[in-house]
């Protein structure tokens, strides 16, 4: 379908400030892969790639809908997931404002492509729809591919629920787009457990959109195609082997992490901040992302009901990771408990390393393989840090 044949939709332009936290909103109930497409539509896409991968496919192609609806300006599908990150890093260099989406195994084919957005200065929003990447294959929901994107410089945030997965991807856009950021940003949540499952999302009217991308706002050039010649490459040239081109790469690395970092005000200025804290003065806290975050606070529910002195956190933001946050929230802890969607914890490590006295840490509950986190598993170890008898039933 080209562009003559989709409807001109004239939509009220607004800034992401508006849209998130003044626009008036309605509840919907609708999967997480529905409510990612609705985000996109609100946040005047240029351009989306795709390339089909369970459980990502229904996101790609809602947003395909979308851009026959007119929302999007461009849309095609890739040839496979390498293709489709280079892509878009191709795009990016024409200044405008781009989406994908892949998860598990399709992540890790085109993550050759991504770790290299952000030191090509590429603003993209990546949605990581995550499942299972080990042998024997598997659709199910697991997050252990987030561990391979923790390194690659590219902000992360990480869904709970509908909601989040709403909100996160159109705070994404902005962030990504903000001067000194200007690195990718992934909104990940769980396959499966978000993607296809319902829930309430108070959602803006979908005739208001984000402003237009800004190229000339950029902290670097888009490339001119009506000037040749057009300089592909962004950085300084570093093949060449010498000091300089040693120390320009090292210069370069520093400051993507640096602009990762930066992300953070924005973090607070349109999420909130980087983690949820609930009953700061506990003794035991159970700390949790994504999915597992919904089983932890659930247990915390169940804990206040009971009587226990147990708190709650919610890690919304994996990179930058929430360091000071999370030293200040536990500096009183005598126990935290991190349950995860992953065999190998990696946001227990995270944790373990962030605060000084990482022996507090229990390392699980941990789920993987597409299985399910009973609340009952998190009881358990809360009643043993808190040293009493728990009657665990499955």
């Amino acid at each position: 379908m080209d562009a003559s044949q989709r409807p001109q939709l004239e939509k009220k332009k607004a800034d992401i400030n508006y849209i998130l936290k003044e626009a008036p909103r309605e509840q919907h109930f609708i999967t997480g892969a529905q409510a990612m497409a609705e985000a996109v539509k609100r946040a005047n896409v240029d351009m989306a790639i795709a390339y089909p991968i369970t459980p990502q496919s229904e996101v790609m192609h809602l947003v395909g809908d979308i851009y026959a609806q007119g929302h999007i300006k461009e849309y095609y599908r890739a040839e496979e997931e390498l293709g489709t990150m280079s892509a878009i890093a191709g795009a990016a260099r024409a200044g405008v404002r781009l989406f994908t989406a892949t998860s598990g195994p399709g992540l890790l084919r085109g993550l050759e492509a991504i770790v290299s957005w952000s030191g090509h200065r590429v603003p993209a929003v990546l949605g990581i729809l995550t499942r299972v990447v080990n042998a024997p294959l598997s659709i199910q929901p697991d997050n252990i591919e987030m561990a391979y994107m923790m390194h690659c410089g590219a902000v992360m945030l990480h869904a709970e629920n509908q909601q989040d997965t709403f909100d996160y991807t159109l705070a994404a856009f902005a962030i990504t787009e903000k001067v000194d950021v200007y690195i990718p940003v992934a909104v990940a949540t769980e396959g499966f457990f978000v993607t296809h499952a319902k829930g309430y999302v108070d959602m803006t009217a979908d005739d208001i959109c984000l402003n237009d991308f800004d190229p000339v706002a950029a902290p670097v050039p888009a490339m001119d195609n009506e000037t040749p010649p057009a300089r592909i490459q962004r950085d300084a040239p570093v093949q060449k082997s010498n000091f300089m081109s040693y120390l320009i790469h090292s210069v370069w690395q520093q400051e993507i992490w640096d602009s990762n970092q930066r992300a953070m005000k924005y973090i607070y200025e349109y999420l909130g901040g980087p983690i949820e804290v609930q009953n700061p003065e506990a003794d035991v806290f159970v700390l949790g992302s994504g999915c597992a975050a919904a089983q932890c606070r659930e247990a915390h529910r169940y804990a206040q009901e009971d009587g226990l002195s147990v708190g709650f956190i919610k890690v919304k933001a994996i990179r930058p990771f929430p360091t000071e946050e999370i030293r200040d929230a536990l500096k009183n802890a005598k126990s935290v408990i991190v349950p995860e969607h992953n065999i190998i914890g990696w946001l227990c490590k995270e944790v373990k390393a962030a605060i000084p006295n990482g022996g507090i840490v229990v390392e699980g509950p941990r789920v993987y393989g597409g299985m399910t986190l009973p609340v009952e598993l998190i009881m358990k170890e809360i009643h043993t840090a808190l040293g009493l008898e728990y009657d665990l039933k499955l």
